[in-house]
């Protein structure tokens, strides 16, 4: 979903580009292009990896249908990472109305509950119709999903999961990201599906430079 208009036509517009086509085989075993497939940063952005790690960000909004869609091929991609890649989540926010979102998933992080419920929020709102935009509706899904209200509401005020949001802002300007779903690649590079075509082909495109930083160390 692009950040500049989130209008239901430009949404309709960008699935097309967001999610796998058919017809497109072809198109997905070309060699990646700078420029085209993909963006070289200008200047790096920070990583949390430690060293020897090529961490690969997934930037993300809880609301948006695009990643909900893309959120089980991510799935599936993570579970064949090799040993020296390690998966990077990061919600967006493009304007104060994500915040609360934000907050959500670094409440959870911080519980050590994002495996077991991050998928859970994208089923709440896409397929449950359960908003998640306000604090007051996102600790009434807390409670429903087991968890401690009282902790919960204390994690999602405190000053580390607010830091972690506006972390979160620098980083997804930092890389420059146009719209979600979107993978950052190291700290050097940004692809997403409007530029790579599809998400199938982004993460194809993420697994080629991958393999360039690796070759590059």
């Amino acid at each position: 979903m692009d950040r500049r208009d989130f209008s239901a036509g430009a949404a309709g517009l960008l699935a097309f580009a967001a999610v796998g086509l058919p017809g497109i085989a072809s198109a997905q075993l070309k060699k990646p292009e700078d420029g085209t497939d993909y963006l070289t940063l200008d200047k790096r952005a920070p990583v949390d990896a430690p060293p020897g790690k090529i961490e690969v960000t997934d930037f993300f909004w809880y609301s948006c249908p695009h990643c909900n869609a893309f959120e089980p091929r991510l799935q599936a991609w993570i579970g064949k990472l090799p040993p020296d890649v390690v998966i990077r989540r990061v919600p967006v926010a493009f304007r104060d109305t994500f915040v609360p979102q934000q907050r959500l998933f670094y409440t959870l992080e911080a519980m050590g509950k994002v495996d077991e419920l991050h998928g859970k929020v994208f089923q709440a709102i896409h397929v449950n119709k359960q908003p998640t935009d306000r604090e007051e509706l996102i600790l009434e899904w807390a409670d429903k999903n087991g968890l401690d209200k009282a902790k919960f509401k204390e994690l999602y005020n405190s000053f580390s999961v607010q830091t972690k949001a506006r972390r979160a802002v620098q980083l997804q300007d930092a890389y420059k990201v146009q719209g979600v779903p979107a993978l950052g690649i190291a700290g050097r590079f940004y692809t997403d599906g409007t530029l790579a075509g599809n998400m199938d082909r982004a993460l194809q495109v993420v697994d080629y430079l991958v393999g360039e930083v690796r070759k590059a160390r």
